[in-house]
């Protein structure tokens, strides 16, 4: 089977080395450049997604590429614990999360999927999609065209796939949050730590790297889509100060700040109708941008499923329509964790107050239970049925 994958991210690549782990003929379109390096801010992979990474057979290589985050503090804007539990796993699982720059996810995704023999073509901007026979054929924005038994859609929020497969599909719509992200020098933050402030205009995120830096994260509530481009690194700087005035440990943090990462507004997009059609499927954002520290690990997943799916059903198209059915529910149940994750982000004064009562409560005797479903997940092998 001859497979197009479209987009050379988290999602493109695991789904080449998915595929490819089932005999698949697999060339990924990407159409930047370079979608690997130091690209973008850090990401953390929970025990699910480490479990997917260790049936596409690279867990260890991703884990050396970051460090293990055992646990999770979170915290009031008044500096109040409200909880401490495991991070993106339960209690007694040994499998720790990991924490890691997007880039150097990537760069260990892509360097697999070649050394399984996935070809990688950058450069290439996916403009269309026309059915052909038992196949489809990808048409790119130089003229070029490439046909395919099987095209896969893993190329982002935005997908160019998704338009093309349907085009009254939802588009992405602004969350009420804009993302800051950098790291800082020369401030204390617990190493192993992954800390949560629930701040008086949005979230703040910190932990302790190894190297004794600090990488932060400021996700800031803002009904109004700002305007990023034209903002200096110290306009930046001085903005997120004067937000977190009030804050101890986030403003110490900022003002130890040495680099600053591309700023990013962060999106939602409503239920996607349509998965797949003929030989065309989506994966990850391009189906389901759900958040909520899961978008690498549900990507993953995804290419996991999808494999073991479309190994195992008798034509291409029976093995879309099972890797739809077994995807949607899990999904949606995050997706639903995930909107009222990012309604705690944006609460106004009333609600930050009533949530400092009830975090506590619900971290200590609920929390492990709750997430179980999620973090305990296991996809088993390539070779097996979902």
């Amino acid at each position: 089977m001859n497979v197009i994958v479209i987009g050379g991210g988290v999602a493109g690549a695991a789904c080449a080395i998915a595929l490819r782990g089932i005999g698949a003929e697999v060339t990924v379109y990407e159409a930047h450049a370079d979608p690997a390096g130091q690209v973008g801010s850090f990401l953390s992979l929970a025990a699910n997604g480490l479990r997917g990474l260790r049936a596409l057979g690279c867990m260890e290589q991703v884990r050396q590429a970051g460090f293990a985050v055992p646990d999770q503090r979170m915290w009031a804007a008044s500096g109040k614990l409200l909880g401490e539990v495991p991070r993106g796993r339960r209690a007694d699982d040994p499998l720790l999360s990991t924490t890691l720059m997007r880039g150097h996810l990537v760069e260990t995704l892509r360097e697999h999927a070649r050394g399984l023999g996935a070809r990688i073509v950058t450069g290439r901007r996916l403009t269309g999609t026309t059915p052909d026979g038992d196949g489809v054929v990808a048409r790119f924005a130089d003229g070029s065209s490439a046909r395919a038994d099987l095209l896969v859609g893993a190329d982002g929020l935005w997908s160019a796939t998704r338009r093309a497969l349907d085009p009254r599909a939802p588009s992405p719509a602004y969350a009420g949050l804009y993302t800051v992200s950098g790291i800082a020098e020369g401030v204390a933050s617990r190493p192993g730590t992954f800390n949560m402030v629930f701040a008086r205009n949005g979230a703040f995120l910190h932990l302790g790297a190894p190297d004794g830096t600090v990488w932060w994260s400021a996700q800031v509530a803002e009904p109004l889509q700002p305007e990023l481009a034209g903002v200096s690194d110290e306009q930046w700087l001085e903005r997120l100060t004067a937000l977190h005035r009030a804050e101890r440990q986030p403003s110490a943090i900022i003002r130890a700040t040495t680099l600053l990462h591309r700023p990013t507004l962060m999106h939602t997009l409503a239920e996607v109708p349509t998965w797949h059609g003929g030989r065309v499927v989506l994966v990850g954002d391009a189906a389901h941008p759900v958040g909520a520290g899961q978008g690498a690990s549900m990507a993953i997943e995804d290419a996991v499923v999808l494999a073991q799916s479309v190994a195992s059903a008798a034509t291409v198209e029976d093995g879309l329509a099972a890797y739809d059915r077994l995807r949607r529910a899990r999904v949606g149940k995050l997706s639903r964790s995930a909107a009222s994750n990012r309604d705690a982000k944006i609460a106004g004064p009333f609600r930050r107050r009533l949530n400092e009562l009830i975090m506590p409560i619900v971290f200590r005797h609920f929390y492990d239970r709750a997430t179980a479903w999620l973090y305990t997940h296991d996809l088993g092998t390539l070779g097996g049925r979902p």
